[in-house]
């Protein structure tokens, strides 16, 4: 005897209610989709660019991962030289070259250094080496090299300043305000120049800055400062006329300031005299050509008073 089993027919009320849940979870998948809309048209790149984002730090996920692995397992080198085909076959790998900041030095050079890493997998560029490389070129004050993922080296130059030409027995030199030799010159090139000469010049630059800023009026003025005896200096100025200052850095300033005061008042550059030395305490020496050597005495307070103590 079969027997007919009669399911219980659904109520009305479920029926509302599937039909309510429905339009729920409608209503949230077009919310959501209207959310991520505005939020993608709100982001300053297109959706395609999305994409390689998240593959970028998919596979750097995945490189992390492996690298860690690896390590765990002791063959970190061997794990580093796969990620490194990983990523050049991923497409992460030198091909551009952007450098940046330069304008006196010749780029070539650095494109010289920088294009040796053509080609290699991003991973696998050493970016402390390649900074110490440009570091190396004389008119490098500063480098940094940084990878722009897929394939793109960005180097930031700080190139050093011109300060002054040293002159030596064969060439001009350009050197910075350190006195680090940068590029030669022509004779031509270093005129307009403050030019500094005599043994160990180079590295008394600093200080000869130091002493030119005691005298402000007279700075622009000098054309060469000359080290003498690698212990004081004689600045010859734009008139030709040459102005011997004593031993010490305190000694030569209070005598260069006193020396813009008596030019200031008697005008000395462009006069007659060929020749100031104030190696004297108490008195200045002048050479006129033409004439024995004269000498005028001047007030010994006035001549080498330290800077500070000037009023």
């Amino acid at each position: 005897m079969s027997q007919t089993i009669r399911r219980k027919a659904t109520s009305a009320r479920k029926v509302a209610s599937a039909q309510g849940k429905k339009r729920k979870v409608k209503q949230a998948k077009a919310t959501t989709g209207s959310v991520l809309d505005a939020v993608m048209a709100w982001l300053p790149f297109s959706e395609d660019q999305l994409q390689r984002v998240f593959l970028a730090a998919m596979l750097g996920g995945a490189a992390v991962l492996a690298w860690v692995v690896a390590s765990m397992a002791g063959v970190p080198a061997m794990a580093q030289q796969q990620l490194a085909l990983i990523a050049g076959d991923a497409g992460f790998q030198v091909v551009h070259v952007e450098v940046r900041g330069v304008k006196n030095l010749n780029e070539l050079k650095v494109y010289e250094r920088a294009l040796a890493e053509r080609n290699r997998a991003m991973p696998l560029v050493d970016l402390q080496a390649l900074r110490n490389e440009l570091l190396e070129l004389s008119w490098v004050k500063d480098a940094r090299v940084s990878r722009q993922l897929p394939d793109t080296l960005v180097i930031d130059i700080v190139e050093r300043e011109p300060h002054a030409v040293l002159r030596k027995a064969d060439r001009f030199v350009l050197i910075d305000e350190t006195g680090h030799e940068l590029e030669p010159i022509s004779r031509k090139a270093a005129e307009g120049r403050l030019i500094v000469s005599g043994p160990g010049a180079g590295q008394q630059v600093v200080g000869l800055a130091s002493l030119l800023e005691a005298a402000p009026a007279l700075q622009p003025r000098v054309r060469e400062a000359e080290w003498i005896g690698n212990r004081r200096w004689n600045l010859t100025f734009q008139t030709g006329q040459v102005l011997a200052l004593p031993e010490g850095a305190r000694e030569s300033a209070g005598a260069l300031v006193s020396f813009a005061r008596l030019d200031g008042t008697n005008r000395l550059l462009g006069g007659k005299v060929a020749a100031f030395d104030m190696r004297a305490r108490d008195r200045i020496y002048l050479r006129i050509p033409g004439r024995e050597d004269e000498e005028a005495v001047v007030n010994a307070g006035a001549v080498r008073k330290p800077p500070e103590e000037i009023e």
